[in-house]
């Protein structure tokens, strides 16, 4: 299939490397031309000048950018997608954006006579290179078939959850659970420490428990060690926790943990934790 696959970041490069290594025909826009070009020297395929430029012809155009600007950048702007976008064509877009958003591209693909799907992943730098990414959907069921064959390539799990914008409201569900978590995580690796526990051999007892998250497995040890130059950026966190509690006003729902853990990962950012991982929460606790 032809496909094309407009932001190359730390999860659109593994992404579309692994469309080419499907067997499929990429072509590639990234805002930075050489990351583009680093990327065909790795994997082959096609770069490309414009966001319309790399989309033209494409049976599917994948987009996975930093937030609701740069989303409108690329597709509806001066440029995007959509200028050249073929009638039949399917637009995914992986980027974890607003739902109202989702809803605007949607009305805006289907003037084109474009299929749009929003579809937000989970899993991390590790899980895009891995091809072990979760992906959440929102948009027709006839889209989603003729995506999630191609999607399957750096997915282990994909799953249509109702119409436009439901995948981004799935999303901040994600990390509206990951920023209790981490925080919870955090502050028992703290009080372990304060009582002079050993905390690895804790994890190990009750990470056979109920206790047992995802975060539990693959944060904890790198917690206690107090390493953090990895993962999943605090400043990222931020942006998706601002675009929930967003949701959250407009809805009508009560996210008063979810409030608190931002004003956390804030506290984070002054101490120059930005580009942190999200487990970064346990630097701010006293004695961490």
């Amino acid at each position: 299939m032809q496909v094309s696959f407009i932001g190359l970041g730390v999860m659109g490069y593994p992404m579309a490397g692994h469309l080419q290594q499907a067997g499929h025909s990429v072509s590639v826009y990234n805002r930075t031309a050489a990351k583009a070009q680093a990327w065909q020297q790795t994997y082959g395929g096609k770069t490309a000048a414009t966001p319309a430029e790399a989309a033209a012809g494409a049976d599917i155009i994948f987009v996975c950018v930093g937030n609701d600007d740069d989303v409108r950048a690329v597709i509806t702007g001066s440029q995007g997608a959509l200028e050249t976008a073929k009638p039949g064509a399917l637009l995914v877009d992986h980027t974890t954006a607003s739902a109202q958003l989702a809803r605007e591209l949607a009305f805006a693909c289907a003037e084109k006579q474009v299929a749009f799907l929003d579809a937000p992943v989970s899993g991390g730098q590790a899980g895009a290179e891995n091809g072990q990414l979760t992906i959440m959907v929102g948009g027709e069921q006839s889209a989603f078939e003729k995506a999630q064959p191609v999607m399957d390539a750096y997915a282990r799990h994909s799953q249509l959850l109702g119409d436009h914008g439901s995948g981004q409201l799935a999303k901040m569900m994600n990390q509206i659970c990951i920023a209790g978590i981490v925080q919870g995580l955090a502050e028992a690796l703290h009080f372990g420490k304060q009582a002079n526990m050993d905390c690895a051999a804790v994890i190990d007892v009750i990470s056979k428990g109920a206790a047992q998250s995802w975060q539990m497995e693959n944060r904890a040890n790198t917690m206690i060690n107090g390493e953090y130059d990895f993962g999943f950026a605090v400043d990222w966190m931020r942006k998706d926790l601002a675009i929930a509690l967003e949701e959250a006003r407009r809805n009508g729902s009560t996210l008063a943990l979810t409030a608190l853990v931002d004003q956390y990962y804030a506290d984070v950012q002054k101490r120059g934790g930005g580009r942190w991982d999200t487990s970064s929460l346990l630097t701010r606790l006293a004695g961490a």
